[in-house]
Protein backbone atom coordinates (compact mmCIF):
# COMPACT_ATOMS: atom_id res chain seq x y z
CA UNK A 1 0.00 0.00 0.00
CA UNK A 2 3.09 2.49 -0.08
CA UNK A 3 1.42 3.57 -3.71
CA UNK A 4 -1.20 4.88 -1.48
CA UNK A 5 0.95 7.66 0.25
CA UNK A 6 1.53 8.98 -3.08
CA UNK A 7 -1.18 8.82 -5.01
CA UNK A 8 -4.48 7.27 -3.35
CA UNK A 9 -6.26 4.82 -5.33
CA UNK A 10 -10.01 5.63 -6.41
CA UNK A 11 -12.84 3.60 -5.20
CA UNK A 12 -16.03 3.84 -6.49
CA UNK A 13 -18.96 2.16 -4.11
CA UNK A 14 -22.27 1.82 -5.45
CA UNK A 15 -25.38 2.34 -3.06
CA UNK A 16 -22.72 3.90 -0.91
CA UNK A 17 -24.38 6.37 1.14
CA UNK A 18 -25.96 4.32 3.96
CA UNK A 19 -26.06 0.83 5.13
CA UNK A 20 -23.44 -1.82 4.15
CA UNK A 21 -22.45 0.50 1.19
CA UNK A 22 -22.14 3.69 3.41
CA UNK A 23 -20.02 1.49 6.10
CA UNK A 24 -17.99 0.43 2.60
CA UNK A 25 -17.32 3.76 1.82
CA UNK A 26 -16.18 5.20 5.44
CA UNK A 27 -13.68 1.84 5.82
CA UNK A 28 -12.15 2.56 2.17
CA UNK A 29 -11.75 6.35 3.22
CA UNK A 30 -10.11 5.37 6.71
CA UNK A 31 -7.73 3.36 4.67
CA UNK A 32 -6.50 6.28 2.84
CA UNK A 33 -8.42 5.60 -0.74
CA UNK A 34 -9.92 8.53 -2.42
CA UNK A 35 -14.11 7.23 -2.23
CA UNK A 36 -16.71 8.36 -4.35
CA UNK A 37 -20.12 7.16 -3.32
CA UNK A 38 -23.08 6.14 -5.78
CA UNK A 39 -26.47 6.19 -5.10
CA UNK A 40 -30.03 6.83 -6.78
CA UNK A 41 -32.56 9.52 -5.37
CA UNK A 42 -32.62 9.95 -1.83
CA UNK A 43 -30.50 13.52 -1.88
CA UNK A 44 -31.46 14.58 1.75
CA UNK A 45 -29.92 11.35 2.77
CA UNK A 46 -27.04 11.61 0.65
CA UNK A 47 -25.76 14.68 1.10
CA UNK A 48 -26.43 14.80 4.90
CA UNK A 49 -23.48 11.72 4.68
CA UNK A 50 -20.92 13.85 2.44
CA UNK A 51 -21.67 16.73 4.51
CA UNK A 52 -20.80 13.85 7.39
CA UNK A 53 -17.76 12.06 5.84
CA UNK A 54 -15.95 14.37 3.44
CA UNK A 55 -17.02 11.55 0.90
CA UNK A 56 -18.24 12.94 -2.77
CA UNK A 57 -21.40 11.33 -3.67
CA UNK A 58 -23.05 10.84 -7.16
CA UNK A 59 -26.60 10.08 -7.95
CA UNK A 60 -27.93 7.83 -11.31
CA UNK A 61 -29.45 4.82 -11.62
CA UNK A 62 -27.05 1.53 -11.65
CA UNK A 63 -29.77 0.05 -14.14
CA UNK A 64 -29.26 2.13 -16.68
CA UNK A 65 -26.08 1.25 -18.99
CA UNK A 66 -25.86 4.71 -20.32
CA UNK A 67 -26.08 6.17 -16.73
CA UNK A 68 -23.55 4.25 -15.04
CA UNK A 69 -21.00 5.39 -17.85
CA UNK A 70 -21.75 9.03 -17.60
CA UNK A 71 -21.48 8.87 -14.05
CA UNK A 72 -18.17 7.06 -13.87
CA UNK A 73 -16.80 9.64 -15.88
CA UNK A 74 -18.27 12.01 -13.73
CA UNK A 75 -16.15 10.41 -10.86
CA UNK A 76 -12.84 9.91 -13.20
CA UNK A 77 -13.46 13.84 -13.87
CA UNK A 78 -13.75 14.44 -10.21
CA UNK A 79 -10.96 11.76 -8.42
CA UNK A 80 -9.44 10.38 -11.04
CA UNK A 81 -9.29 6.56 -12.92
CA UNK A 82 -11.23 3.99 -10.82
CA UNK A 83 -9.23 1.58 -9.63
CA UNK A 84 -11.34 -0.18 -7.17
CA UNK A 85 -15.51 -0.71 -7.64
CA UNK A 86 -17.84 -2.06 -5.10
CA UNK A 87 -21.17 -3.31 -6.69
CA UNK A 88 -23.40 -2.69 -3.39
CA UNK A 89 -26.55 -0.99 -5.23
CA UNK A 90 -29.50 -3.43 -4.43
CA UNK A 91 -33.07 -3.74 -3.54
CA UNK A 92 -36.23 -6.17 -2.53
CA UNK A 93 -39.18 -6.96 -3.48
CA UNK A 94 -40.25 -9.83 -1.48
CA UNK A 95 -43.30 -11.48 -2.25
CA UNK A 96 -44.17 -15.40 -2.68
CA UNK A 97 -43.47 -16.21 -6.32
CA UNK A 98 -46.88 -16.74 -6.77
CA UNK A 99 -47.68 -13.99 -6.15
CA UNK A 100 -44.69 -11.74 -7.63
CA UNK A 101 -45.57 -9.67 -10.64
CA UNK A 102 -42.76 -9.37 -13.36
CA UNK A 103 -42.77 -5.82 -12.10
CA UNK A 104 -41.06 -7.08 -9.02
CA UNK A 105 -39.19 -9.76 -10.30
CA UNK A 106 -37.79 -7.36 -13.36
CA UNK A 107 -37.27 -4.14 -10.88
CA UNK A 108 -34.41 -6.70 -8.90
CA UNK A 109 -33.03 -8.13 -11.31
CA UNK A 110 -32.55 -4.64 -12.60
CA UNK A 111 -31.07 -2.92 -10.16
CA UNK A 112 -29.12 -6.33 -8.52
CA UNK A 113 -27.83 -7.84 -11.10
CA UNK A 114 -27.97 -5.86 -14.42
CA UNK A 115 -26.33 -2.88 -12.41
CA UNK A 116 -23.76 -5.01 -11.16
CA UNK A 117 -22.97 -5.87 -15.19
CA UNK A 118 -23.50 -1.92 -16.38
CA UNK A 119 -20.89 -0.73 -13.44
CA UNK A 120 -18.28 -3.30 -13.92
CA UNK A 121 -18.84 -2.35 -17.90
CA UNK A 122 -18.36 1.32 -17.63
CA UNK A 123 -15.54 1.04 -15.47
CA UNK A 124 -13.72 -2.47 -16.76
CA UNK A 125 -11.95 -0.95 -19.80
CA UNK A 126 -9.77 1.55 -18.20
CA UNK A 127 -8.62 -1.27 -15.28
CA UNK A 128 -7.46 -3.11 -18.55
CA UNK A 129 -5.62 -0.34 -19.65
CA UNK A 130 -4.01 0.30 -16.42
CA UNK A 131 -3.20 -3.43 -15.79
CA UNK A 132 -4.90 -2.94 -12.88
CA UNK A 133 -8.23 -3.30 -11.07
CA UNK A 134 -9.98 -4.80 -7.45
CA UNK A 135 -14.04 -5.45 -7.98
CA UNK A 136 -16.26 -6.58 -4.77
CA UNK A 137 -19.42 -7.80 -5.86
CA UNK A 138 -22.02 -7.52 -2.90
CA UNK A 139 -24.17 -10.73 -3.23
CA UNK A 140 -26.08 -12.49 -0.34
CA UNK A 141 -26.23 -15.28 2.03
CA UNK A 142 -29.85 -16.18 0.71
CA UNK A 143 -28.11 -17.08 -3.33
CA UNK A 144 -26.17 -19.44 -1.34
CA UNK A 145 -29.11 -20.76 0.94
CA UNK A 146 -32.24 -19.97 -1.00
CA UNK A 147 -34.71 -17.94 0.81
CA UNK A 148 -38.38 -18.14 0.80
CA UNK A 149 -40.26 -14.72 -0.63
CA UNK A 150 -36.91 -13.94 -2.55
CA UNK A 151 -36.77 -15.69 -5.68
CA UNK A 152 -35.91 -12.21 -7.64
CA UNK A 153 -33.05 -11.13 -4.64
CA UNK A 154 -31.62 -14.85 -4.19
CA UNK A 155 -31.58 -15.31 -8.45
CA UNK A 156 -30.09 -11.86 -9.00
CA UNK A 157 -27.88 -12.69 -5.78
CA UNK A 158 -26.43 -15.65 -6.96
CA UNK A 159 -26.07 -14.30 -10.86
CA UNK A 160 -23.60 -12.25 -9.58
CA UNK A 161 -21.37 -15.01 -8.06
CA UNK A 162 -21.68 -16.66 -11.42
CA UNK A 163 -20.66 -13.06 -12.77
CA UNK A 164 -18.10 -12.53 -10.37
CA UNK A 165 -16.10 -15.88 -11.48
CA UNK A 166 -16.47 -15.23 -15.08
CA UNK A 167 -15.25 -11.30 -14.51
CA UNK A 168 -12.12 -12.99 -12.70
CA UNK A 169 -11.05 -15.28 -15.04
CA UNK A 170 -11.01 -12.59 -17.65
CA UNK A 171 -9.26 -10.21 -16.04
CA UNK A 172 -6.37 -11.96 -13.90
CA UNK A 173 -3.65 -12.00 -16.37
CA UNK A 174 -3.68 -7.80 -16.22
CA UNK A 175 -3.86 -8.05 -12.72
CA UNK A 176 -7.53 -7.30 -12.15
CA UNK A 177 -9.47 -9.58 -9.23
CA UNK A 178 -13.18 -10.02 -8.96
CA UNK A 179 -14.27 -11.23 -5.64
CA UNK A 180 -18.00 -11.34 -4.27
CA UNK A 181 -18.61 -11.25 -0.23
CA UNK A 182 -22.29 -13.26 1.00
CA UNK A 183 -23.07 -11.32 4.28
CA UNK A 184 -25.28 -12.79 6.60
CA UNK A 185 -28.77 -10.72 7.89
CA UNK A 186 -26.78 -7.22 8.94
CA UNK A 187 -28.24 -4.34 11.24
CA UNK A 188 -29.08 -1.67 8.80
CA UNK A 189 -31.93 0.02 8.63
CA UNK A 190 -33.81 -2.39 6.06
CA UNK A 191 -33.43 -5.76 8.77
CA UNK A 192 -34.37 -3.43 11.59
CA UNK A 193 -37.66 -2.81 9.96
CA UNK A 194 -38.15 -6.35 10.16
CA UNK A 195 -41.64 -7.77 12.03
CA UNK A 196 -40.11 -8.48 15.30
CA UNK A 197 -41.42 -12.53 14.91
CA UNK A 198 -39.23 -12.88 11.74
CA UNK A 199 -36.00 -11.08 13.39
CA UNK A 200 -36.40 -13.65 16.09
CA UNK A 201 -36.46 -16.37 13.65
CA UNK A 202 -33.64 -14.97 11.74
CA UNK A 203 -31.53 -14.84 15.45
CA UNK A 204 -32.45 -17.79 15.94
CA UNK A 205 -30.91 -19.21 12.57
CA UNK A 206 -27.59 -17.50 13.34
CA UNK A 207 -25.27 -19.49 15.30
CA UNK A 208 -23.67 -16.66 16.01
CA UNK A 209 -26.97 -15.01 17.86
CA UNK A 210 -26.49 -11.70 15.92
CA UNK A 211 -26.86 -10.03 13.38
CA UNK A 212 -23.67 -8.59 11.42
CA UNK A 213 -22.66 -4.87 11.67
CA UNK A 214 -22.00 -3.07 8.44
CA UNK A 215 -18.55 -2.52 9.48
CA UNK A 216 -17.70 -6.23 9.65
CA UNK A 217 -18.89 -6.51 5.77
CA UNK A 218 -16.72 -3.51 5.26
CA UNK A 219 -13.55 -5.16 6.42
CA UNK A 220 -14.13 -7.71 3.73
CA UNK A 221 -14.20 -5.40 1.17
CA UNK A 222 -10.78 -3.48 2.71
CA UNK A 223 -9.24 -6.59 2.89
CA UNK A 224 -10.02 -7.78 -0.80
CA UNK A 225 -9.24 -4.74 -2.80
CA UNK A 226 -6.08 -4.39 -1.37
CA UNK A 227 -3.01 -4.24 -3.64
CA UNK A 228 -1.21 -7.34 -1.22
CA UNK A 229 -4.59 -9.08 -2.27
CA UNK A 230 -3.47 -9.77 -6.16
CA UNK A 231 -3.53 -13.80 -5.82
CA UNK A 232 -7.67 -13.45 -4.09
CA UNK A 233 -9.74 -13.81 -7.11
CA UNK A 234 -13.28 -15.36 -7.84
CA UNK A 235 -13.83 -16.34 -4.73
CA UNK A 236 -17.14 -15.39 -2.91
CA UNK A 237 -16.59 -14.36 1.19
CA UNK A 238 -19.02 -15.98 3.35
CA UNK A 239 -19.71 -13.06 6.04
CA UNK A 240 -22.84 -14.91 7.88
CA UNK A 241 -21.80 -15.85 11.62
CA UNK A 242 -22.04 -19.23 10.50
CA UNK A 243 -25.79 -19.26 9.19
CA UNK A 244 -24.53 -21.24 6.02
CA UNK A 245 -21.64 -22.78 5.49
CA UNK A 246 -20.27 -23.99 1.94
Amino acid sequence: MNDLLVKPRVALVSGGTSGIGGAISEALLACGYRVAANYADRHVAADAFATRTGIPVFAWNVADLDACQAGVARVEAALGPVDILVNNAGITRDVMLHKMTATQWREVIDVDLTGCFNMCRAAIDGMRERRFGRVVNISSVNALSGQAGQTNYAAAKAGMIGFTKSLALEGATRNITVNAIAPGYTDTAMVSALPPDVMERILTSVPAGRLATATEIARGVVFLVADESAFINGITLSINGGKYMS
